[in-house]
Parts: structure tokens; sequence; C-alpha cells
């Protein structure tokens, strides 16, 4: 843990933001570097402009791609067009307008000129589309956000008609595009200046905020929320959020305080991470000081939320518990809806990603339904969402969506803002907090421990780990117990994992490679406390390297 973590911002902190959008349209990237290179990870292309990887000519070419995949696929109803708060985030919105305009497409802004949470964008797209006459052109769009990362980068995502992110098949194409685009100078790719495509017929408004804070009943029990008069205090950490709060109190007369309205790109009023980086991770106690604090202090709130910059991501503090971890929540989360969602499809199945906390999988069976794990990334949601044989996917990392009361689709991307209200649901309706309901599920079913840790690795062991067969694990034990899994595919839908799960009776280790760092991931958790948490993280380093080396 760095000295200053949690600790408010510094003026040596803050990005030059003068320096980062000069950067934006002088620095061409270098594409013998693939770090300069478009790459679409689990959240779209991401980068800095001060790094050459984030840089006008990346955007337009990954916009003439889009048009060209979206063309190919038959896509020729209208595209929405959003973004959150990050300072490259608009140059870039621009830079897409432009491109998409000189190629004709309709394209939706927003009609606030404001920002954009990503749920919104997903809401919209499924909204146009489920009201469109059958046979009719089909939307998509694009968010540009980088998530939580840091004030000088920038993300460029691309969700097609199914609400959700691009899989793998689309990511790919487009990435491969962009990069021929960028290789050839940019030939081929149309454009046109950014007030003629303002201007353009084919630009068109749209209102992302009252559709999306408007429904809100046909998902959340607002009535119990009001009745119940619970004090609600929700900072949207300086993100696209920020306008949603307000107007979600006010239009449904909660009692609801937005603790912190203010926009500033290069956030200097947030507590820095636990690198003292300022990023806003609205599950990480060093980032969510501030709210931690206020609530400490006896802020009066029943509950508070944060979310991050494109607010597709939680964190609930409570009165009794503070931040809760993710995992904790997620439990919680799917043992009330499960209980309380009548409307949802009976046989609707538990959606987690396979490095999520195990109690789920013992709340899921006392439940009585299938629980589905698959690989790290939303996207692998989407179909059960879509359907309401999932009406539940979530994520380890503060990441989740459900499905309305009467089990049809809310949004297939995460939603940090219903996952927040959630939590004021769950005290109106059971008169607990999140925490203290959690509580009650470990006396049930044990308290598990959990954590996160990176080890180095070279480039060519991270390839090795991405490409793991459960034959190359010689091991039988791990920490004492007996191995009764070796996965390098997800149960729940054989997709690869890219990397190695390992579990015991009462514990289990993951590994997998960073995509942007020398190092890879160990996700572990123990259901028999700390130092047997340590003694299976300690193995499965050694199990894992001796492995790949």
């Amino acid at each position: 843990m760095a000295s200053r973590a949690g600790t408010v911002a510094q003026p040596h902190d803050l990005v030059d933001l003068t320096a980062l959008l000069d950067a934006y349209y002088d620095v061409k990237p270098d594409l013998a570097d693939p770090g300069q290179r478009v790459a679409f990870g689990t959240s779209g292309h991401r980068g800095s402009s001060l790094k050459a990887s984030f840089n006008e000519a990346h955007i337009v070419a990954i916009t003439q791609a889009i048009v060209e995949y979206r063309a190919g696929q038959g896509i020729t109803g209208p595209l929405f067009l959003a973004k959150d708060t990050h300072g490259l985030s608009e140059p870039a919105q621009n830079s897409a307008l432009e491109v998409l305009a000189a190629n004709g497409v309709k394209v939706l802004i927003d009609a606030r000129h404001g920002y954009t949470p990503t749920p919104a964008l997903s809401h919209a797209i499924l909204t146009y589309n489920r009201n469109a006459p059958a046979g009719a052109p089909q939307a998509d769009g694009i968010v540009v956000t980088p998530s939580h990362n840091p004030p000088a980068d920038g993300g460029f995502k691309y969700n097609p008609p199914h609400g959700g992110p691009a899989d793998t098949d689309a990511t790919g194409w487009i990435a491969n595009r962009a990069n021929e685009l960028l290789e050839n100078g940019l030939r081929g790719v149309k454009r046109i200046p950014v007030a003629e495509a303002l201007e353009a017929e084919t630009t068109g408004k749209f209102d992302f905020l009252s559709s999306y804070v408007d429904d809100l009943p046909s998902v959340l029990d607002l009535n119990a929320i009001r009745e119940a008069g619970v004090r609600i205090g929700a900072d949207p950490m300086g993100g696209a959020s920020v306008d949603y709060w307000g107007e979600i109190g006010e239009r449904h007369h909660l009692n609801l305080t937005v603790v912190n309205p203010t926009v500033d790109p290069q956030w200097a009023f947030m507590t820095l991470d636990w690198d003292e980086k300022i990023r806003m991770d609205c599950s990480s106690p060093s980032a969510m000081a501030s709210l931690i604090n206020r609530m400490s202090d006896g802020a009066g709130f029943d509950v508070a939320t944060g979310n991050d910059a494109d607010a597709d991501r939680h964190g609930i503090v409570t009165p009794d518990g503070g931040l809760m971890n993710p995992n904790h929540y997620l439990a919680v989360a799917i043992d009330y809806l499960y209980r309380h969602r009548t409307g949802w499809n009976p046989g609707s199945v538990i959606g987690k990603t396979l490095v999520s906390s195990s109690i789920i999988d013992r709340v899921a069976e006392s439940l009585g339904r299938k629980l589905v794990e698959v690989p790290v990334g939303f996207k692998w949601f989407v179909p059960g969402l879509l359907s309401g044989e999932g009406a539940f996917g979530g994520e380890e990392s503060a990441g989740a969506s459900f499905n309305k009361m009467d089990g049809s689709v809310w949004t297939t991307d995460k939603d940090g803002i219903l996952l927040a209200l959630l939590a004021s649901e769950i005290t109106a309706v059971t008169g607990k907090s999140p925490s203290q309901l959690y509580k009650g599920l470990t006396d049930q079913f044990g308290d598990p421990v959990y954590a996160r840790i990176d080890a180095a690795a070279t480039r060519e062991q991270k390839a090795a780990l991405g490409k793991l067969s459960p034959s190359d694990v010689t091991a039988t034990e791990l920490a004492g117990e007996t191995i009764t899994a070796k996965l390098t595919e997800a149960p729940g839908n054989g997709a690869s994992i890219g990397g190695l799960k390992v579990v015991t009776e009462n514990a289990w280790f993951a590994a997998r490679p960073s995509g942007t760092e020398d190092v890879y991931k160990i996700y572990a958790e123990s259901f028999k406390g700390a130092d047997h948490l340590k003694q299976v993280q300690a193995e499965a380093k050694a199990l894992v390297d001796g492995v790949i080396s």
C-alpha cells in the first residue's frame, strides 16, 4: 500500500490537459510498437494520447472499421453515440462523428450535450430495437470511455444490436481493419469537419437520460424505497452519472443527495488509489475514501454509493459495514433478487464469472437455481439477459446487471446505477443493510477470504499460461486439500478462460495473464481463513510458475 493511498490528489498528480489534448491531435502512432496499435480488450480499445495509444488516428480508423463492419452485418439502423467525462472523450466523440457523418450513418447523440453512462447507452439500443417494427433496421452504439481508468486515458467501445459488449469475432475484425487503415495512412477513411457533421441530416438527438431514468420503475421497487424513506448518498465520482442521480431523486421523489456533483477531467478532488494513481474505481477503499469517511463521520445516509466514470460499476457503503467487497454484495443481491422477483423465469439461472466468490455457488444451491460460471468479460452474460434464461449476471470487479420485474431485458452491459439503487431497495424491503444480510449468509454458508495478487511473468510465460490444458497440472493437492477440478475452460459454457482454475473443497485459485502488464493475476479464495488463503496463494504461484517456466 503506497503511503499516500486514500489521500486527496496533489497538483503534481494531475494530468496536464493541454498536453493531453495536443497529443491527441499531434501524435501519430508508431505501428511497429505493439502498444501503439489498435487492440480491443474486454472493454474496447484503451490507451492514452501521451503514450501514442489513443490518438485521433486511432479513433478515425476504428470508426471507419465499425462503419464497414456494421455494413457487412446488415446493421442499417441508427448508431447511438455517447461519451463519459474523461478529457479525451469529447475529442474522440467528435472524431467519430466526423467519420460516421461522412459515411452517411444515422447517428443519435445526447440531446442535452451531456455525458452518458454505458448502461444508458445499452438501454437505449435495446429499447429502440424492441420497439421497432418487425424486420426494421436495428440500432447499435459506441460509447467513448475507458471506464475507471486514470484521467490521461481514453477508451472506445462498440455495442452491437444486442446492446452489450461486442464479442471477440467483432472486435477482432474491427481491430484488424483499423490497423490496416492506419498502415495505409488512413486512406479509405471518409471524414468531414465536425461542424458539418453536427449539422448533417443524418445526425440527430436522443434523450438518453429520460429514456433511462423514467423506465427505472420497471426494474426496481422504487415505491418501497420512497415509502421507507431510505436516505441515499450518491457519489458520481466525477463521472457520467452526475446528472442522472439528481434526476432519479427528483423524478421518483427519493430522499437522495448527490454528495459530489463536480465534473473535472483532472479529477483533482479524488483520493488516490492503492498505487497513488487517480483511478475512479468504486470498489477500491482508497479511491472511495472520501465517501467512506463521510459515512463513518455520521453523514446520515442509510446507503451510500459510488460509480466509476461511465457508471458501469458500483460501490456500496453501509453505516455498519463500510465499503462492501464486490463479491459480498453480489452474493446478497443474488439471494435477494431470486427470492423477490416473482415475475422472472422460474428456471432462470445465475451467471457469475469464474473468479467471483464461491459463496455465490452456495447461495445458488440454497435457492435451487443453476449456476452458470463463465470466463471474465460481461459479454458472456448477454444471451441469458436477452432471453431471460439468465436474469442476473455479475463480475467480481463490481459489474452486474439484471432483468426487469417481468423478466424482460433491462441492459446487456454492466449497470452501476441499477446495482447501487438495488442496495436501497434491499434496505427498504428487508429492513437490513446489505452488509448485515451478508453476515447472515456467512453464518449459513461460511465466511470466505478472497484476494487478488499479481506475479511477474514474461510475454512468453503469459502466452504459455493462456494455452494450458488440465493435463499440464500434475499436482494432486493444494494447501492440504485434494484438488477436485482443474479448469482451463469455463464450466458454464465451455469457453476458454485464457488461464487456469484449480478447485478444492474449501478453496480455489485462478491464474490469468494480464493484457497490459508483464504479470499474471492470481485470484484466490479460502473458506478456512486468512492463513489458509496465504498458503493457497503461495502454492498457486509455485504451481503456475512450475508449469509455464
